[in-house]
């Protein structure tokens, strides 16, 4: 996966292609102080400021059309505790920097995501998580923060320090201020062994409280216009480590999983009545296979096909009657979808715009292929989401807003708040969060 570009006219571009924008200047802070001189700056100019990662956003979150901070120049190490068991990363860091340098140092994160081409503070900010029975996002895992505020000083924040700024700004949607470094609990490195095998979906649903409640990490992939899912159990193995071959990986993950589906899917958009066929040979792709290796390369897999996509948690109790209303819908439309269906599950946790906030979560995530038309299918989806309370992923395509927010968040008037006092003028604001937070 590449980050996001900027044309030679300024123009910014996100990873999915679906979000631009023209940003008044750009700016690459070498060090927290540049990066708050910037801040300050843009205040006098009366620009609102923005920072942006590798751009997996699918929604407008960090787009600006005034000062765009990029992070590239704060990155690394700051200081790894051995005794705390704690890491203090620069906030450009991209995930996959972090974990192989944690790796060699025998240290590892508990959880991750199904990517790590991200920032640690894009992903953090977002809401980035994988799949866990007890083990909870990337946010979760942060023991603390380096903020810089709307006037361009800089907070600590822990639990002990600004406690009630922590409490937010481990998913503050860049609305409380610029993250500089986080600082994230680690463990001693362990191995996961993966089971992956395909199962029925109606078996899935059946068993779903079983294989969850079995399993420390389990997620499938359901293919619309099939009956056919491909699951995945991940948990802990003494080993011996059994890391999936050169070349099946090769084969699996980079021919089949990339290379053929990549044409799948650009012979689906060319011509919409094959997909079904598709998607059928595409359920059957892939074998079962089990390995056991280092956790980020058993959480993450290459992403190469670039797609939109939607994603919504709902209470935990309500994934199957979830899923088998998606599945009903689909198979009565003329919509044709080419990708699978993604399901994962969280912990209830404390922060305070996490979409696991208060509450066991599933989340079911709906793509579709770049430059395919997926509207249709995403406000079909979103209506069933929304009827069991579900909380949008604040990275992808969603159309609530903040009167609804107030409604599916308890504490959402606690981080509005938090907003008003952190930054009264709106230095960070922009159309994405005027919609979500207000104004």
């Amino acid at each position: 996966m590449s980050s996001t570009t900027s044309a030679k006219n300024g123009t910014w571009r996100n990873w999915g292609g679906n979000v631009s924008a023209r940003p008044a200047r750009e700016v690459e802070p070498a060090s927290v102080e540049e990066l708050a001189a910037a801040v300050r700056k843009a205040a006098e100019d009366g620009l609102t400021v923005k920072a942006v990662g590798t751009g997996h956003s699918f929604t407008s979150i960090a787009a600006t059309d005034g000062v765009l901070i990029r992070p590239q120049l704060l990155t690394g190490i700051r200081k790894i505790d051995r005794d705390a068991m704690t890491v203090t990363v620069e906030a450009g860091t991209p995930l996959k920097r972090l974990n192989m340098a944690l790796a060699r140092e025998g240290l590892s994160l508990t959880n991750m995501g199904d990517i790590m081409e991200q920032t640690v503070s894009g992903a953090t900010s977002t809401g980035t998580h994988g799949t866990g029975r007890e083990s909870a996002s990337i946010a979760a895992q942060i023991r603390a923060l380096e903020l810089v505020t709307a006037d361009g000083s800089v907070l600590s924040c822990s639990e002990k320090e600004n406690a009630d700024v922590f409490a937010a700004a481990r998913i503050g949607l860049g609305a409380l201020g610029i993250v500089t470094a986080i600082t994230f609990a680690v463990e001693p490195v362990f191995l996961l062994t993966a089971r992956e095998e395909p199962m029925p979906f109606d078996k899935v649903l059946a068993d779903f409280d079983e294989l969850w409640a079995e399993n420390e990490h389990f997620e499938f992939y359901w293919f619309p216009h099939t009956g056919s899912t491909n699951t995945k159990r991940n948990n802990r193995s003494a080993g011996p480590e059994k890391p999936v071959s050169r070349v099946a990986g090769w084969f699996e993950d980079e021919f089949l999983s990339n290379g053929v589906f990549q044409v799948a899917q650009w012979v689906g958009r060319a011509a919409p009545a094959t997909v079904p066929t598709i998607a059928r040979v595409s359920s059957r792709a892939l074998s079962a296979r089990t390995y056991t290796d280092i956790p980020y390369k058993v959480f993450t897999s290459p992403r190469r096909v670039r797609f939109v996509e939607m994603e919504y948690a709902v209470p935990r109790e309500a994934l199957t009657g979830v899923l088998r209303e998606l599945k009903a819908m689909v198979d009565r439309s003329d919509l044709r979808v080419s990708f699978p269906v993604e399901v994962r599950t969280a912990p209830a946790d404390d922060i305070t715009l996490s979409t696991a906030s208060g509450r066991d979560s599933a989340y079911v995530a709906v793509h579709m292929f770049k430059g395919t038309p997926y509207q249709a299918y995403f406000t079909a989806a979103e209506r069933i989401f929304t009827a069991h309370e579900g909380r949008p992923h604040w990275g992808k395509v969603h159309t609530r807003d903040a009167e609804y927010f107030a409604g599916v968040y308890p504490r959402f008037g606690e981080f509005t708040a938090l907003r008003d006092r952190l930054d009264p003028e709106r230095r960070f604001q922009n159309d994405y969060l005027r919609r979500v937070l207000g104004s």
